[in-house]
């Protein structure tokens, strides 16, 4: 089997959103249940020099399709917008970005591996192809930041296990 950027990046991406998307109904039982305001548990952190739940949810979204845009432009820079105040807005910006990754044609995408992209946050200036920024800097993070919130809210006591990071692994059928 050949290399293929697509395979190497577009479903695993769809994979974890997925999985993150499921997790943002388990937050909101949880608050149900428990009587707690969605914002709390949005604005809940492991540390306090980390950003908070929703900030690592919106990265989900940046880190995948946002990355891509940043790749076909060639220049990414962090999304350093706010992020949705309540758990519809998060689900509406990973649903958005699973949207677009599954319109992604392979071809087109695969053809980006060489593109120069640059990562660009004030002075620093990062140059990488785009297969490398994709694979070495943007999945990475894309994964720290799918991380963080599943283990925020497992700080916060919403019932989660191994599974739900997961999502649906790719079984052979």
């Amino acid at each position: 089997m050949s290399f293929s950027l697509y395979e190497a990046v577009v479903p695993s991406s769809l994979q974890i959103l997925a999985a993150i998307d499921a997790l943002l109904d388990k937050a909101a039982a949880f608050c149900a249940e428990q009587g707690r305001s969605e914002l709390d548990l949005i604005d809940a952190r492991l540390a306090p020099d980390m950003l908070p739940f929703g900030y690592q949810v919106k990265s989900c979204a940046v880190h995948s399709v946002g990355a891509i845009e940043g790749v076909r432009k060639g220049s990414f820079s962090p999304d350093m917008s706010p992020w949705p105040t309540d758990l519809a807005g998060l689900h509406g910006s990973v649903q958005a970005a699973i949207a677009s990754l599954k319109e992604i044609d392979r071809e087109a995408f695969d053809a980006l591996a060489d593109n120069a992209t640059q990562f660009a946050l004030g002075e620093t200036k990062l140059p990488f192809t785009g297969a490398n920024f994709l694979l070495s800097f943007s999945q990475p993070n894309f994964y720290f930041h799918a991380t963080t919130a599943y283990a925020i809210l497992r700080a916060q006591g919403v019932k989660l296990g191994k599974r739900d990071f997961l999502g649906m692994p790719r079984i052979r059928r």
